[in-house]
């Protein structure tokens, strides 16, 4: 059973509004075993509409529409779909009622516009909407030599369209076969290599005629291994993922961080929690975004000490006491520097590990040799200096030295592990 999710408005067109309903509509729709292959977005136009309704009656098992039931010129889903199913629209009786006795309990006199809510396609069904005036159509359309095309057309209010989906839509599913399969997702995230070194290394996974599916993605220069299986149970599904998951991470050995909602910082808390060490950290360019992350890992107390976030010369001399002499006119010559960052801000909290970003250079795409970004990390005996080129999208760049530095960190206890 294949779905698609249309999203009506001219304000999801236009960008004014992010379409947040198609994702939840899409989780939903994976919770009975259902695969969305089409998300579909039109604005306010009747012709436009039932172009759009038609296709998606001719391709999709299932059908569910957001926005477009109120009561104002712009709401043309009825209409739209009654023209695409090629029925007349009629009054509902007992959805006029509902309205008018929803109106009273309000207190508020309804607009003779209102009524136009209780038109309805010939042979659907009204959707109960609880808590809001526009009820939802249910509308099977005949397909040759196929199943009927289910649709449920649901207001664009999202906790009024949520309510009529767990009350009514998930439950007629269920009873027309969804929910006897089960997908199930688990992902594996990276950091250290591209996307296209990433794919290179785990030969012929990612493949779309294979089971169960690999799909691969950067997120804020993370890359993920997205794995999805179909099956009767969990278990099943989960079986069917696992000698999958083991092959990636045979494949990427440290280049792999974690699972699922994972991100860097809580490998290295798991990490420091692990080996029982603590951290400080001192930053120049990221600003003090490494701190920010260990801020909102809850496991990090007593593991992440503190950090100090310096702009400039003056930060450095004043809250480090690093003399002028030491602090090179430009970030080519900061090695030095940037590990005496590190000592200073290890012994400062008295941590295991001090970790140090330095300064970003100005950003130049035009140049073919960037200036470099240096990290230090010390611990009580020595201290491990690296650079990278300051190169990539700008808008990616302080997460990307963010995550290099805390990789940085990462690998070193790994390491330590290992001895």
């Amino acid at each position: 059973m294949h779905a698609e999710i249309i999203a009506i408005g001219d304000e999801i067109t236009s960008g004014q509004l992010l379409d947040t309903n198609s994702q939840w509509l899409s989780q939903r729709h994976e919770e009975l075993g259902i695969r969305v292959l089409y998300h579909t977005s039109v604005g306010d136009d009747l012709e436009a509409l039932v172009g759009v309704f038609r296709q998606a009656f001719g391709r999709a098992d299932v059908v569910v529409s957001t926005g477009g039931l109120g009561p104002t010129a712009d709401d043309l889903t009825r209409e739209a779909v009654a023209e695409a199913a090629g029925r007349e629209l009629r009054t509902n009786p007992e959805a006029l009622e509902a309205l008018r006795r929803l109106f009273a309990r309000r207190k508020r006199p309804m607009a003779e516009r209102n009524e136009i809510q209780a038109m309805f396609p010939v042979g659907s069904r009204a959707i109960a909407n609880p808590n809001g005036t526009a009820p939802g159509i249910a509308l099977d359309v005949p397909r040759p030599g196929a199943d009927p095309c289910r649709l449920f057309a649901l207001p664009g209010v999202p906790a009024e369209m949520k309510e009529m989906w767990y009350q009514t839509v998930a439950e007629s599913l269920k009873k027309a076969g969804a929910g006897q399969r089960v997908v199930r997702h688990r992902v594996i995230k990276t950091f250290g290599a591209g996307e296209s070194n990433v794919e290179a290394m785990l030969p012929d996974l990612i493949r779309r005629d294979r089971y169960p599916r690999v799909g691969i993605n950067a997120s804020q220069a993370s890359i993920l291994l997205r794995i999805t299986a179909e099956g009767a149970t969990e278990e099943e599904c989960d079986a069917a993922i696992e000698p999958t998951v083991a092959v990636i991470r045979q494949c990427l050995g440290d280049l792999v961080f974690g699972e699922g909602d994972d991100e860097l910082e809580h490998a290295v808390t798991r990490l420091l929690r692990q080996q029982s060490k603590t951290l400080a950290v001192c930053e120049w360019g990221t600003g003090g975004l490494v701190a920010d992350w260990f801020g909102a890992v809850a496991d990090a107390a007593g593991y992440f000490l503190g950090g100090i976030v310096v702009s400039g010369d003056a930060a450095i001399r004043s809250a480090l006491g690093v003399p002028e002499n030491r602090i090179p006119v430009d970030s080519a010559g900061d090695g030095p520097l940037v590990e005496e960052m590190a000592r200073r801000s290890r012994a400062m909290f008295a941590a295991d590990l001090g970790l140090a970003v330095g300064r970003f250079p100005k950003f130049d795409p035009s140049r073919s040799d960037p200036q470099p970004v240096f990290f230090a990390l010390a611990d009580g005996h020595n201290a491990k200096i690296t650079s990278v080129p300051y190169a990539g999208h700008p808008a990616l760049l302080r997460a990307l030295n963010a995550k290099r530095a805390l990789n940085l960190v990462r690998l070193a206890l790994l390491d330590a592990a290992k001895t």
